[in-house]
């Protein structure tokens, strides 16, 4: 392994890059109009909305503040919690099968992971692979969620991270941006492909045989 930068530690965030979740999965079975599902989800039930959960809101708060502002739609705000499961789809096995590749070759790897601290139970009891880390932190459990810089430095103390020697993976870019201002070496996640050579290069995954 290339220890010219010393890259010891893989920090990997989990929707999008490890685990396949979707709201649409579940109003896809609650909408017949596909347009009226991406405004609901786009006007009502906004990423938004869903961020103040994963920064430490209660679903109950959440979901009895809309409902009283369209509460015409209640039932449908109210599935976004009850019915939260039915948004999760599988492993995104390709990932998998890299972090898998990094525990085999002695990184330490931890998640950093924005998620409600309710529904979050449930993810650690469907996904095994979620066992293979050293450490997760929860946006929920913590009160903040990403791109906020002090979760990203209460990750890097709780854990004892060095910065320079750890690499950040996430799909969204404000916080791989984040991550970079907080000294460490972050990688926008595409595809698995992608991330595989970005590893290669960095010397913490070898190439595959030719």
């Amino acid at each position: 392994m290339n220890r010219e930068n010393s890259f010891d530690t893989v920090v990997f965030d989990l929707g999008g890059v490890l685990i396949d979740w979707d709201p649409r999965y579940l109003y896809r079975r609650l909408f017949d109009d596909e347009a009226a599902m991406e405004r609901f989800l786009a006007e009502i039930c906004t990423p938004l909305w869903n961020h103040q959960q994963d920064a430490g809101r209660s679903w109950h708060e959440a979901v009895a503040m809309l409902s009283a502002q369209h509460p015409q739609h209640a039932e449908l705000i109210g599935a976004f919690h009850t019915r939260w499961p039915e948004m999760l789809g599988g492993a995104i096995a390709p990932s998998v099968a890299i972090l898998d590749e990094l525990r085999g070759r002695g990184l330490r790897l931890y998640a950093l992971t924005n998620w409600s601290r309710e529904t979050f139970p449930m993810a650690r009891e469907r996904y095994e692979f979620l066992r293979w880390f050293d450490g997760i932190v929860v946006s929920g459990e913590e009160g903040l969620a990403k791109p906020d810089p002090v979760i990203f430095q209460r990750t890097i103390e709780r854990f004892s991270l060095v910065p320079r020697q750890t690499i950040y993976i996430d799909d969204a870019p404000r916080n791989v941006a984040a991550a970079f201002q907080a000294g460490m070496h972050s990688l926008r996640f595409q595809d698995a492909e992608t991330l595989r050579a970005q590893l290669c290069r960095l010397g913490v995954l070898a190439p595959a045989a030719a």
